[in-house]
């Protein structure tokens, strides 16, 4: 099968219909081979779609789309060369070579001169002719195919629903639940630890069912600890030891051996009757398990509950009993079908779309995840042609078996829009049970140029990349959503919508955990190497045997350290530099270079660097100055790394930088000349001092920060003409005195204020924020003694934190004016706690439900916790509703 070719083709005519591509081809007088490509493409592309649904019945069309596909990326490659050296020229022009004095100028004048301007022309000619004629020719074998005219219409609609579930969003599984705490609740026989099993088909709701019993007030009175650990494929003994370890609450480091671990391990769990849930376990090999368990020594009573969707693998951990979860009844799915096809109470004004919701509802078979992703897809449709397309699309004629939920889910990725089929192809480069964040997601696919953006729009591309992810999330196509703060977020994919998205990225992506056994790699253009057992040599040859038009190189999915990365050396950075010159993404985050070769610059089309946690590179070229276009660099935690490179200011297009830098000041005509920058970090900047005059020019920067910058002394002057800046994190600074200055921004939506010894009370200049403030965190300021009476005008706060200020003791007045407000905690602040007790049932008592806990007999008798519930739900972005059943607590 041939996926996403409707998806690429669209992308090349979109930019050769884009403003910049008209100007482009007057510049260089090449209109009439680009209008005469454009034309062929959209003849080609409508028929596409019908091409890709065909397919599965014809190998032929296949092999066809799939030299289409080819040919559509090699004209991907040529038009982005254009805007290459058109971004090259315009840099050069104003800033000269990356060389000085009167050789920069010859330099100068030879790029401009006639004869290389002609020579680019006459070679990009040539390559566009030739793009012609090779689509010419696949093109005109099309009509052998009879295949008929088609249109993409879907179009991104924003739906009040979300794809993470409540405790009242679970349908069913009552009997389940209560069945499983039973046997939580028995006495085990011989043994300390009692196995209970949970077993069923992959989206029967085996994790949903073994969340609601993890969070059963019955399970967390009998219990102590509870640890929730998600095995997936990969059962090694000693990460899991580790993981359990850390979740007990003991320390761990990469270097710890198995023996150290269980040490640790069994000294925590000693005498204790603790709960844990292992989710999603593959392993069946009994000796793996038991290792595992011999290192779980609990008080009588401890239990260990595990979901599986082998009864291969619940007999591997034996003994213990083995509950199988069926499917759901019909008539609980066909509730669970109403409430996400329709609006509350609407079912009843559709009598005969609910018929039909019966017959598509029949064919999940009591899958929920299938009755959830069908019905979503539905949601808000009233015509009943849509609804009977649902129930009478052929994939449903294939047998339904163990393994093969993925043709229901299937059906929801082809109804989705090509835009959004890119983007999640594009998420199969990650592992299971991977963590996406919304920001990182959004830079990698912005990379790659799978966001849409019109001639017309003024929206940023990060706007429409979130908009992405909402899409995707109101559809079900991801999970388990972590809300940090108006910006940040995090979610997962279910396994089996990360297996589909492995079917339909097949060619294209490819993740490579195992370079020994890999199919199908040879012609991918974005791959994530994760080998964690492949050697620098073994990496090289591997990279040999890839496409030379590699795109996307992932040797690390995570950039804060948490998991091990293969040995990334200048041999390896090498190879990439010299093979792949067309690359747009490369991922080199936890490696251990020592140098960053010169030749870096050679990566033109370059869009996407991380060198995050590299704690041994002190330098970078100034070469790397000439990658104009390049969007996003993340130099955090480069501990070790001198100094920025002179000419950074040349890298035009940069939009997303995070940086860790041993210098005392910046280089004048630096980061402050950058226009480009939307996301602007400072990382671990020990030395750092101040930051040069002229921020005032970052006119579209929305998010700054300055984390763990222990010399930082001021804040930069002007901010306060900042105007889009909407993200403010200063934290661990401890020189910084943010008294001594009103300059603020006045249009922040997230404010991060922590670890400032120096700070007594918040600045004024912060009130100018007031009508648009809607998160703010307070922490570690151990002499912060009030909040500013002001803090009440705060008309758009939606969540307060207060966490860890010993002395700070009251709370304004007229807190209750604060009528955003759905979330305020506080914890470890026991002045405030005299306080609060005070006010209860005056002002407060209007407008929260509250409670107060001292979790002395948990924690330590110095750690306080308040937590007040508003009573209606947190909205986030105004399309997604949120709201914690329980307090969030990190101590």
């Amino acid at each position: 099968m041939t996926e996403l070719a409707f998806s690429v083709a669209e992308k090349v005519i979109e930019k050769l219909g884009s403003l910049a591509y008209q100007e482009i081809s007057l510049t260089w007088s090449i209109e009439s081979d680009l209008k005469k490509l454009q034309d062929t493409m959209s003849t080609v592309q409508a028929v596409l779609l019908d091409a890709e649904e065909k397919q599965a019945t014809n190998h032929q069309l296949s092999v066809w789309l799939e030299r289409l596909k080819v040919v559509f990326h090699d004209a991907m490659d040529v038009l982005d060369e254009f805007e290459c050296e058109d971004l090259r020229r315009q840099v050069v022009k104003k800033y000269g070579s990356t060389g000085s004095g009167s050789g920069s100028g010859r330099k100068v004048c030879c790029f401009f001169s006639s004869s290389n301007s002609l020579a680019f022309r006459n070679k990009m000619g040539h390559r566009v002719k030739g793009i012609r004629k090779r689509l010419d020719l696949i093109a005109n074998d099309r009509d052998q195919f009879h295949l008929e005219m088609r249109l993409d219409d879907n179009r991104i609609v924003h739906r009040e629903t979300h794809s993470f579930v409540r405790d009242r969003d679970v349908i069913g599984r009552a009997d389940d639940k209560q069945k499983i705490i039973d046997l939580l609740m028995l006495p085990n026989d011989n043994d300390n630890i009692s196995v209970i099993s949970v077993v069923g088909i992959g989206g029967l709701g085996k994790t949903t069912l073994a969340q609601w019993v993890y969070n059963d007030v019955r399970v967390a009175n009998s219990f102590d600890p509870r640890i929730w650990v998600c095995v997936s494929e990969n059962f090694d003994v000693l990460k899991l030891a580790k993981e359990l370890l850390k979740l007990a609450g003991g320390e761990i480091s990469e270097s710890m051996s198995l023996n150290e671990v269980q040490a640790r391990l069994r000294r925590i769990l000693n005498e204790k009757r603790f709960f844990i849930v292992l989710d999603d376990v593959w392993n069946e090999d009994r000796n793996k398990w038991i290792d595992l368990k011999n290192l779980l020594i609990g008080a009588q009573g401890s239990k260990i509950l595990v979901t599986t969707r082998s009864h291969k693998v619940a007999l591997a951990m034996a003994p213990g009993p083995i509950h199988d979860i069926g499917g759901l009844p019909d008539e609980d799915c066909l509730s669970l079908f109403k409430r996400c096809a329709f609006i509350e109470g609407e079912h009843e004004q559709y009598p005969k779309l609910v018929e039909i919701g019966k017959q598509i509802v029949e064919k999940c078979k009591g899958v929920p995840l299938a009755v959830k992703t069908l019905g979503s897809l539905l949601y808000s449709k009233t015509e009943v042609r849509d609804w009977i397309s649902i129930r009478d699309n052929e994939i449903w004629k294939l047998e339904q078996k163990e393994n093969d939920i993925l043709p229901a889910l299937r059906l929801s990725y082809n109804k989705l829009p090509s835009y959004l089929k890119q983007c999640f192809a594009y998420c199969s480069l990650y592992p299971k049970d991977f963590r996406y964040r919304n920001q990182d997601l959004i830079q990698c696919w912005m990379a790659n140029g799978l966001l849409k953006k019109s001639n017309e729009s003024t929206e940023e591309m990060e706007d429409i990349g979130e908009q992405y992810l909402k899409e995707l999330l109101s559809r079900s196509f991801f999970q388990e959503v972590e809300i940090y703060d108006t910006i940040r977020w995090s979610f997962k994919m279910h396994d089996l919508l990360h297996d589909l998205s492995l079917y339909v990225a097949q060619n294209d992506y490819c993740l490579i955990e195992d370079t020994n056994n890999t199919n199908k790699f040879e012609k991918a253009r974005h791959v994530s190497i994760l080998d964690r057992e492949c050697g620098v040599d073994a990496t090289v040859t591997f990279l040999h045997k890839l496409s030379n038009n590699m795109r996307t190189i992932n040797f690390s999915t995570d950039d804060r350290g948490q998991i091990d990365s293969i040995n990334i050396n200048e041999s390896l950075v090498e190879t990439c530099i010299s093979r792949f010159k067309h690359l747009r993404l490369l991922n080199l985050s936890n490696s251990t270079l020592e140098t960053m070769s010169s030749s870096i610059s050679t990566l033109k089309h370059l869009r996407y660097l991380n060198l995050c946690g590299n704690k041994i590179i002190k330098k970078l070229p100034d070469s790397i100055c000439d990658l104009q276009n390049l969007e996003t660099l993340i130099l955090r935690a480069c501990t070790a790394l001198e100094e920025l490179p002179r000419d950074i200011r040349k890298m035009v297009s940069l939009r997303y930088f995070v940086i860790t830098t041993k210098q005392t000041r910046l280089p004048a005509n630096g980061v402050e000349c950058m226009s480009s920058l939307r996301y602007l970090s400072f990382y671990n900047c020990h030395r750092l001092e101040c930051f040069n005059e002229g921020i005032q020019r970052l006119t579209t920067l929305r998010c700054l920060s300055f984390e763990f910058c222990e010399s930082l002394i001021s804040l930069p002057q002007g901010m306060k003409h900042l105007t889009a800046l909407e993200y403010l994190d200063i934290t661990y600074c401890e020189e910084l005195n943010l008294m001594e200055r009103d300059d603020y921004p006045t249009s922040l939506q997230t404010l991060h204020i922590g670890g400032l010894p120096q700070l007594v009370s918040l600045p004024q200049g912060l009130k100018g924020s007031a009508d648009t403030l809607q998160f703010l965190s307070i922490f570690d300021c151990k002499y912060l003694g009030v909040l500013p009476e002001w803090l009440p005008d705060l008309s758009s706060l939606r969540k307060l934190e207060i966490w860890r200020c010993q002395k700070l003791s009251s709370l304004p007045e007229g807190m209750d004016r604060l009528t955003a407000l759905r979330e305020l905690e506080i914890v470890r602040c026991p002045e405030l706690r005299r306080d609060y007790e005070r006010e209860v049932g005056k002002d407060w008592g209007k407008m929260v439900k509250f409670s107060f806990d001292d979790l002395g007999r948990l924690f330590s008798q110095k750690r306080m916790f308040l937590v007040l519930k508003i009573a209606t739900a947190y909205q986030f972005s105004h399309k997604m509703q949120h709201r914690k059943s329980q307090p969030s607590l990190v101590l």
